[in-house]
């Protein structure tokens, strides 16, 4: 039996002040979405991002349940992966083009076999989002707070669409080593001629974001290696390369405690 469809909602004026339609404009007429999925992505896609999902939760704890919202999803892997999940009730897939949403996700749910029912994909703009206050259970995006206009911004209304005892769960952002000049000098080169214009910020540049959003934030180094690979991946994390998956949770509201039961014995009266 077919898996049925991921359902698409229509969001006209999903853009804010933060998006300029210019950028929205650049991203749709992308060329890269005129043809299939490119070799490379699809290797990653099929081979090495699955492991992330397993890896957040063995390794950093985060147990995924209930409603999730993914901002930034392009065509949603992440939310394909998360989908699998039984604890998972409902997923809602944005981003700020509705071309990636409605022609490419479909076809990296197809690839990943996600279950499409739990899925809706709808446009929507980070920096300004539609949704109730808490009303997630998960926030969850890979790659993208980099590019936000407003990163404090973003984390703040994130913080604000979940629940009280929800997490913020951010995977894949450029971090900067610690090995300097070289290294990041010809990173950027690199990707500069590839015509991709990325923004690198530091750990302690995003632990400043989280902090300034005023949610308590705790990284973890990712490493999804194995055998010998594994060791030396662990030992030149964060010097020559640098990845880490955030992990943030949004509070609960503490309770005033309630007045002691008096102990005193009642007076007789005459």
């Amino acid at each position: 039996m077919n898996e049925p469809e991921s359902k698409y909602l229509e969001n006209p004026s999903h853009l804010s002040r933060y998006t300029h339609e210019r950028l929205l404009a650049q991203r749709e007429s992308d060329e890269r979405f005129e043809q299939d999925l490119p070799p490379d992505w699809l290797k990653l896609l099929q081979e090495e991002l699955p492991k992330l999902v397993p890896f957040l939760q063995k390794k950093c704890g985060v147990q995924f349940q209930g409603r999730i919202l993914e901002i930034g999803s392009g065509s949603a892997w992440f939310s394909a992966e998360l989908s699998k999940l039984p604890r998972v009730v409902e997923i809602m897939a944005t981003d700020f083009s509705p071309r990636v949403l409605k022609e490419h996700a479909p076809k990296v749910f197809a690839i990943l076999k996600a279950k499409t029912a739990k899925i809706t994909r709808m446009p929507a703009d980070f920096h300004q989002l539609t949704f109730h206050d808490n009303h997630f259970d998960f926030v969850v995006c890979s790659g993208v707070l980099h590019d936000a206009t407003n990163i404090v911004q973003v984390l703040r209304e994130a913080k604000r669409v979940l629940k009280p005892g929800g997490s913020i769960v951010a995977i894949r952002e450029p971090v900067w080593p610690l090995v300097k000049i070289k290294s990041r000098t010809k990173a950027l080169e690199q990707l500069l001629s590839k015509g991709i214009n990325e923004r690198f910020y530091t750990l302690s540049d995003y632990q400043e974001f989280f902090r300034q959003a005023s949610i308590p934030m705790v990284s973890h180094r990712v490493n999804t290696s194995t055998g010998f690979r594994y060791y030396v991946d662990k030992m030149v994390n964060g010097l020559t390369h640098a990845r880490y998956a955030f992990v943030a949770a949004k509070k609960s509201p503490t309770r005033a405690p309630r007045p002691k039961a008096s102990t005193a014995t009642p007076q007789s009266r005459g």
